[in-house]
Protein backbone atom coordinates (compact mmCIF):
# COMPACT_ATOMS: atom_id res chain seq x y z
CA UNK A 1 0.00 0.00 0.00
CA UNK A 2 1.36 3.32 -1.08
CA UNK A 3 0.80 6.21 1.26
CA UNK A 4 -0.93 9.40 -0.43
CA UNK A 5 0.33 12.53 0.62
CA UNK A 6 -1.27 15.05 3.22
CA UNK A 7 -2.33 18.30 1.82
CA UNK A 8 -2.88 21.76 2.94
CA UNK A 9 -6.16 22.93 2.62
CA UNK A 10 -6.99 26.53 2.09
CA UNK A 11 -10.36 28.22 2.52
CA UNK A 12 -10.58 31.60 0.17
CA UNK A 13 -13.55 33.99 -0.74
CA UNK A 14 -14.90 32.51 -4.58
CA UNK A 15 -13.43 34.53 -7.56
CA UNK A 16 -14.17 34.65 -11.05
CA UNK A 17 -10.94 32.05 -11.86
CA UNK A 18 -13.05 29.54 -9.72
CA UNK A 19 -16.10 29.24 -11.57
CA UNK A 20 -15.43 26.23 -14.04
CA UNK A 21 -14.18 24.27 -10.81
CA UNK A 22 -17.05 25.34 -9.16
CA UNK A 23 -19.38 24.42 -11.42
CA UNK A 24 -18.17 20.76 -11.97
CA UNK A 25 -18.64 20.45 -8.39
CA UNK A 26 -22.12 21.52 -8.68
CA UNK A 27 -22.87 18.99 -11.77
CA UNK A 28 -21.30 16.27 -9.68
CA UNK A 29 -23.53 17.14 -6.43
CA UNK A 30 -26.78 17.81 -7.20
CA UNK A 31 -29.61 16.66 -9.61
CA UNK A 32 -30.75 19.90 -10.46
CA UNK A 33 -27.28 22.34 -10.41
CA UNK A 34 -27.46 25.57 -10.57
CA UNK A 35 -27.16 27.01 -14.48
CA UNK A 36 -23.33 28.23 -15.74
CA UNK A 37 -23.92 31.64 -15.15
CA UNK A 38 -25.77 31.68 -11.57
CA UNK A 39 -22.66 32.05 -9.35
CA UNK A 40 -20.91 34.58 -12.01
CA UNK A 41 -23.77 36.76 -11.37
CA UNK A 42 -24.06 35.99 -7.49
CA UNK A 43 -20.09 37.57 -7.37
CA UNK A 44 -20.95 40.17 -9.64
CA UNK A 45 -24.47 41.16 -8.81
CA UNK A 46 -26.01 39.85 -5.54
CA UNK A 47 -24.73 42.77 -2.50
CA UNK A 48 -25.91 40.18 -0.38
CA UNK A 49 -23.92 36.74 -1.08
CA UNK A 50 -20.47 35.86 0.14
CA UNK A 51 -19.36 32.62 -1.21
CA UNK A 52 -16.15 30.66 -0.43
CA UNK A 53 -13.87 27.85 -1.75
CA UNK A 54 -11.86 25.48 -0.20
CA UNK A 55 -8.55 24.20 -2.04
CA UNK A 56 -6.45 21.43 -1.90
CA UNK A 57 -3.44 22.40 -3.52
CA UNK A 58 -4.66 24.30 -6.38
CA UNK A 59 -7.84 22.31 -7.01
CA UNK A 60 -10.79 24.18 -5.73
CA UNK A 61 -12.99 20.65 -3.76
CA UNK A 62 -15.61 22.31 -2.38
CA UNK A 63 -17.83 25.69 -1.78
CA UNK A 64 -20.38 27.03 -0.26
CA UNK A 65 -22.32 30.14 0.29
CA UNK A 66 -23.98 32.82 2.16
CA UNK A 67 -26.51 35.42 1.45
CA UNK A 68 -26.68 38.10 4.58
CA UNK A 69 -30.01 39.32 4.94
CA UNK A 70 -29.67 42.24 7.71
CA UNK A 71 -28.92 40.05 10.89
CA UNK A 72 -29.29 36.45 9.10
CA UNK A 73 -26.86 34.76 7.63
CA UNK A 74 -28.63 32.07 4.74
CA UNK A 75 -26.59 29.40 3.44
CA UNK A 76 -27.40 29.22 0.00
CA UNK A 77 -25.65 26.20 -1.37
CA UNK A 78 -22.63 23.84 0.13
CA UNK A 79 -20.65 21.21 -1.90
CA UNK A 80 -17.45 19.03 -1.74
CA UNK A 81 -15.99 16.89 -4.46
CA UNK A 82 -17.44 13.07 -4.11
CA UNK A 83 -14.08 11.79 -3.97
CA UNK A 84 -13.01 14.54 -0.92
CA UNK A 85 -16.23 13.61 0.80
CA UNK A 86 -15.83 11.76 4.50
CA UNK A 87 -12.41 13.90 5.02
CA UNK A 88 -13.95 16.52 7.31
CA UNK A 89 -13.61 19.37 4.57
CA UNK A 90 -17.51 19.98 5.10
CA UNK A 91 -16.60 20.82 8.82
CA UNK A 92 -14.04 23.14 7.56
CA UNK A 93 -16.22 24.60 5.31
CA UNK A 94 -19.21 25.19 7.66
CA UNK A 95 -17.23 26.99 10.03
CA UNK A 96 -15.73 29.07 7.62
CA UNK A 97 -19.03 30.21 6.93
CA UNK A 98 -20.37 30.65 10.50
CA UNK A 99 -17.15 32.76 11.20
CA UNK A 100 -17.54 34.84 8.20
CA UNK A 101 -21.44 35.12 9.38
CA UNK A 102 -20.31 36.25 12.60
CA UNK A 103 -17.61 38.94 11.49
CA UNK A 104 -20.54 40.10 9.40
CA UNK A 105 -22.81 40.63 12.13
CA UNK A 106 -24.94 37.74 11.81
CA UNK A 107 -27.01 36.95 14.96
CA UNK A 108 -28.04 33.70 13.39
CA UNK A 109 -27.74 30.82 10.54
CA UNK A 110 -30.58 29.04 8.72
CA UNK A 111 -30.66 26.71 5.89
CA UNK A 112 -32.80 24.55 3.66
CA UNK A 113 -31.97 20.89 3.56
CA UNK A 114 -33.30 17.72 1.63
CA UNK A 115 -35.61 15.58 4.41
CA UNK A 116 -33.40 12.41 2.37
CA UNK A 117 -30.05 13.99 2.74
CA UNK A 118 -29.44 12.34 6.69
CA UNK A 119 -25.52 12.93 6.61
CA UNK A 120 -25.91 16.95 5.35
CA UNK A 121 -28.15 16.80 8.25
CA UNK A 122 -25.90 15.45 10.60
CA UNK A 123 -22.84 17.58 9.53
CA UNK A 124 -25.22 20.54 10.40
CA UNK A 125 -26.55 19.56 13.74
CA UNK A 126 -22.95 18.94 15.03
CA UNK A 127 -22.36 22.65 13.84
CA UNK A 128 -25.56 23.89 15.60
CA UNK A 129 -28.23 23.57 13.19
CA UNK A 130 -31.44 22.35 14.79
CA UNK A 131 -34.87 21.64 12.59
CA UNK A 132 -37.65 24.38 13.10
CA UNK A 133 -39.76 23.61 10.25
CA UNK A 134 -40.27 22.04 6.97
CA UNK A 135 -40.91 23.43 3.08
CA UNK A 136 -42.99 21.23 1.67
CA UNK A 137 -42.08 19.81 -2.13
CA UNK A 138 -39.27 22.86 -1.96
CA UNK A 139 -36.78 20.88 -4.67
CA UNK A 140 -38.47 21.27 -7.72
CA UNK A 141 -36.46 17.91 -9.48
CA UNK A 142 -38.15 15.55 -6.96
CA UNK A 143 -40.71 18.00 -4.91
CA UNK A 144 -38.86 16.36 -1.95
CA UNK A 145 -39.70 18.84 1.19
CA UNK A 146 -36.88 20.33 2.64
CA UNK A 147 -36.49 20.68 6.42
CA UNK A 148 -35.37 24.15 7.61
CA UNK A 149 -32.43 24.13 10.24
CA UNK A 150 -31.45 27.29 12.10
CA UNK A 151 -28.99 27.97 14.74
CA UNK A 152 -29.04 29.46 18.34
CA UNK A 153 -27.24 32.81 18.66
CA UNK A 154 -24.06 32.58 16.89
CA UNK A 155 -22.43 35.10 19.78
CA UNK A 156 -24.40 32.96 22.41
CA UNK A 157 -22.71 31.00 24.84
CA UNK A 158 -23.73 27.40 23.53
CA UNK A 159 -22.84 28.48 20.59
CA UNK A 160 -19.18 29.79 20.75
CA UNK A 161 -18.72 27.20 23.11
CA UNK A 162 -19.94 24.40 20.52
CA UNK A 163 -17.78 26.59 17.95
CA UNK A 164 -14.44 25.92 20.11
CA UNK A 165 -15.17 22.68 20.62
CA UNK A 166 -15.19 22.03 16.73
CA UNK A 167 -12.35 23.96 15.83
CA UNK A 168 -10.18 22.01 18.42
CA UNK A 169 -11.46 19.29 17.34
CA UNK A 170 -10.04 19.84 13.32
CA UNK A 171 -7.01 21.57 14.79
CA UNK A 172 -6.00 18.35 16.25
CA UNK A 173 -6.28 16.16 13.15
CA UNK A 174 -3.58 15.64 10.80
CA UNK A 175 -3.89 17.36 7.62
CA UNK A 176 -6.27 15.21 5.11
CA UNK A 177 -4.71 12.50 2.28
CA UNK A 178 -5.49 13.38 -1.43
CA UNK A 179 -7.81 11.08 -2.35
CA UNK A 180 -7.04 7.61 -4.40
Amino acid sequence: MVARAPVRLVIDPMTHADLAAVQAIEKASFTTPWPSYAYRNELETNRLAHYLVVRAGREVIGFAGIWLMVDEAHVTTFAVVPAWRRRRIGERLILALLDLALARGAREATLEVRLSNLGARRLYEKYGFRPVGIRPRYYSDDHEDALIMTTEPLEGLAMTARLAVRRAELAALPAPETPE
